[in-house]
């Protein structure tokens, strides 16, 4: 019995393999996005692509196996191309869409959104105290758009704000909070205040809500009474070093 060559059943074996772990994470992606608590993406993935694309990759399998394989059909035979031409075409079909989109992930959406909050919370501030009333810091939430998660597979319509009083540093836990919270923490006397966002940490896509970290460390940014020559720029402003866990006196919750 004549089999192809090593070449052609190694090409035809990474083919599907990549096929196999492509889209059918695009897949388990789509599906789980629909029932995860929270889920780090900017908009639903639709599941139908990735299906088709498995389903005709299952079908081209079956053409090598059955077609070429059994039948012991040597490197002339056409259906052993099926599968790269598969691969080929689905990911320049992927290279086509993704031109249109803007590849951005939701720790770097959600970043950018607390850096605008806390841009405009810093220019209300006076130089002896913060912006501490609810109202003002609740207007800046419509220039704030959509936070980049999902809830159980749907788009959060907005941010909320909570407000804490008489902390010692920002919020680093918020049980029972609900994603696209901005956490705006005032210390004593107003000399400062912390803000976090409750979403998901960078290296978690699917889970229950948490206070937005990265490494480990809670991404949060200091609003200070008045911003000095000395101080840091808002985009460099996210602190590394782990501080206490604020101590909220008392709390305020806002909605749009």
């Amino acid at each position: 019995m004549t089999l192809p060559s090593r070449k052609t059943l190694l090409g035809n074996l990474l083919s599907l393999a990549a096929l196999g772990w492509i889209y059918g994470g695009d897949l388990a992606d789509a599906v789980r996005a629909r029932s995860a608590d929270v889920s780090a993406l900017i908009e639903l993935p639709s599941p139908v692509r990735p299906a088709v694309v498995l389903t005709l990759a299952t079908l081209a399998a079956g053409v090598v196996i059955l077609g070429g394989l059994a039948r012991g059909r040597a490197d002339d035979f056409k259906g052993y191309r099926l599968l790269p031409i598969l691969l080929v075409g689905a990911l320049f079909v992927d290279l086509l869409l993704a031109e249109s989109r803007i590849p951005i992930e939701s720790t770097d959406a959600a970043s950018m959104a607390l850096q605008r909050f806390q841009k405009l919370a810093q220019e209300q501030s006076t130089l002896d105290a913060v912006v501490e009333d609810p109202r003002v810091l609740q207007s800046f939430l419509e220039q704030l758009g959509r936070p980049p998660y999902l809830v159980r597979g749907e788009q959060l319509a907005g941010y909320t704000l909570q407000v804490r009083k008489d902390c010692e540093g920002p919020v680093q836990e918020a049980p029972g909070v609900r994603p696209g919270t901005l956490l705006y923490c005032v210390a004593p006397e107003r000399k400062g205040a912390w803000v976090t966002l409750v979403g998901l940490s960078a290296e978690t896509r699917f889970g229950p809500p948490e206070v937005l970290s990265v490494g480990g460390q809670t991404r949060f940014l200091l609003v200070q009474p008045a911003l000095g020559e000395e101080s840091p720029e808002p985009g460099n402003a996210f602190r590394d070093a782990e501080p206490p866990a604020a101590d909220a006196g008392s709390t305020s919750s806002l909605q749009p």
